[in-house]
């Protein structure tokens, strides 16, 4: 898979973008020490009060020590606010997508193979849960929800436990093509073991493939769906950082201030689209029928 992924220029870019980003994120913390910013300290003397709060100076108060400026009306330093809003964006999407993938596999694993009945109800319920409304949902659970659960775990959670409708009913149909295979009946009637010893042995490893695609390419959805609940107030609470949040606080100083807007759009822009890309470098990579037809298409099986 690795040798298929890098003959392709823009999935090795976008793979340097993401450790990039990885690798400031986790430096976060050593990178705040270093320039001597706390992400929640303010400076009061770095905004214009007459003006509502705008940063003084020119590209949002950038300067020798604010790299990329100030928030409007707290003077908070940007970048290191950047830095640590990365950590819970890229910490939500991972950690959802591992949720959904665990039950998604579980789930479809269980219609598959779990007898007529079963596979409708299961059926039944991936479809309800696909309908329901994760936004509306999400703003539901804040009066719910005690004020000192952690949010990064309640967000992971949401999208997680909403979100696995589509893997389920993948794992469903590769399952139902899998198990009449004579690999699956060898295995079968050589006394390979009952249902989920078939299931973990013979059926897992080959749907490896399909699953690591799927769960490459629900990185980014997880991503905005964080962005967009935080957005919402459903997300992490103010002083902790988050690109959605400062999204949302955004909005009013967009005329004044546009860094502060264009900042973290473009980091999550930026973000979404290299796990996009690197999502279908993966899927092409993972599926030789579809490497064939770009070889085909570009006129190289010769070179195959």
């Amino acid at each position: 898979m690795w040798r298929r992924v890098r003959r392709r220029p823009s999935a090795l870019a976008a793979a340097a973008v993401l450790a990039l980003l990885v690798l400031l994120a986790l430096a976060a913390p050593l990178l705040s020490h270093l320039t001597g910013q706390d992400p929640g300290a303010y400076h009061d003397d770095l905004v214009d009060s007459a003006r509502g709060g705008v940063p003084l100076g020119s590209f949002g108060g950038i300067s020798a020590d604010h790299w990329l400026g100030v928030e409007p009306g707290t003077g908070r330093d940007l970048f290191t606010r950047l830095l640590y809003g990365a950590r819970i964006s890229l910490l939500v999407a991972l950690g959802a997508v591992a949720v959904q993938t665990a039950v998604g596999v579980g789930v479809g694993l269980a219609a598959a193979l779990g007898g007529r009945f079963a596979g409708r109800l299961i059926g039944l319920t991936t479809d309800v849960m696909i309908a329901l409304p994760m936004l509306v949902i999400g703003i539901a659970l804040t009066a719910v929800v005690p004020p000192d659960f952690p949010r990064p775990l309640l967000l992971i959670l949401l999208i997680g436990l909403f979100d696995w409708g589509g893997t389920a009913r993948m794992v469903r149909a590769q399952t139902l093509a899998l198990r009449g295979l004579d690999f699956v009946d060898a295995a079968r009637l050589s006394g390979g073991g009952g249902t989920l010893r078939i299931a973990r042995r013979e059926l897992l490893p080959s749907l490896a493939a399909p699953v690591i695609t799927i769960a490459a390419i629900k990185v980014p959805t997880a991503m905005v769906a964080e962005a967009s609940l935080s957005f919402l107030g459903v997300g992490v609470k103010p002083p902790t950082p988050s690109w959605g949040q400062m999204l949302s606080s955004a909005q009013t100083w967009f005329r004044a201030d546009p860094a502060y807007v264009l900042l973290p759009a473009g980091l999550l822009f930026v973000t979404v689209l290299a796990f996009t890309v690197l999502g279908d470098a993966v899927r092409t990579a993972l599926d030789p029928r579809e490497g064939s037809r770009l070889r085909v298409g570009t006129g190289k099986e010769s070179k195959a």
